[in-house]
């Protein structure tokens, strides 16, 4: 049986450093024009056709030596002149900005020591071997999400050594046994389907009251100006 908490009134810092463990998964909301892409192209998966919460998702490694709790995650960061891009490591204070990382949930799978040991193996593996982020990859994903019968089928734009957040995170759960998302394959996988995974589990979820209402106005927004362009291109036509 899976079970939701829902979390209020406690900033990014806050939940993260209550909720963070070894093999849990994060799953993170957020602002820029590719969380947005990402969120609306999982809307396939919702009955309702809902804007999806999650654009990435990242595996916990537990507290360090150094004080801090680290991560192990597949994405594309730009810091200054420096780019990584791939399978990397980093704290969580990475996601303590509330305005770039607008939502934020900790899933607990309730794993084992072994199994826990064997997520952190192999995200160290991913690593070390400099696997790739790949944005190619993420677009097979939304060419599968609007063709569902290509959902269990291997990626269309699949390549060597590179996976993206989710794909990630599905594979490290694979090789301990778990799947997350059954009958989807592995580089097919979403963050909003690792939201639903089957395997039971606990969602801490970081809920902040505006989150769906700027997501709602945002929507508003962009309906009025696609009806406002049809409405002058229709005017323009009048004329021939």
């Amino acid at each position: 049986m899976n079970e939701i908490v829902t979390i209020t009134g406690v900033s990014n810092r806050e939940f993260l450093e209550t909720h963070a463990r070894p093999g849990r998964v994060g799953l993170s909301g957020g602002i820029t024009l590719i969380d947005k892409a990402i969120a609306r192209a999982e809307r396939h998966i919702d009955q309702e056709g809902r804007w999806s919460l999650w654009s990435h998702a990242f595996l916990f490694q537990g507290r360090r030596p150094d004080g801090h709790h680290w991560l192990i995650e597949s994405d594309l960061q730009i810091h200054r002149r420096h780019i990584r891009l791939g399978v990397q490591e980093n704290r969580i204070s990475k996601y303590f900005d509330q305005d770039l990382y607008t939502t934020l949930a900790v899933i607990d799978f309730g794993l084992s020591e072994n199994q826990v040991a064997t997520l952190v193996r192999e995200g160290l593996e991913l690593v070390a071997s400099r696997a790739r982020y790949s944005l190619r990859e993420l677009v097979g994903t939304l060419i599968a999400l609007r063709h569902p019968q290509l959902r269990g089928q291997g990626n269309v734009l699949a390549r060597e050594k590179s996976i993206f957040c989710s794909a990630f995170v599905q594979h490290l759960f694979r090789q301990a046994g778990i799947d997350l998302a059954p009958g989807v394959d592995e580089k097919n996988t979403t963050p909003e389907d690792i939201s639903r995974a089957p395997v039971p589990h606990i969602t801490y979820l970081l809920r902040r009251g505006l989150v769906r209402g700027k997501l709602e106005q945002a929507r508003v927004r962009l309906r009025r100006r696609v009806r406002a362009r049809i409405k002058r291109l229709s005017g323009a036509g009048s004329g021939y």
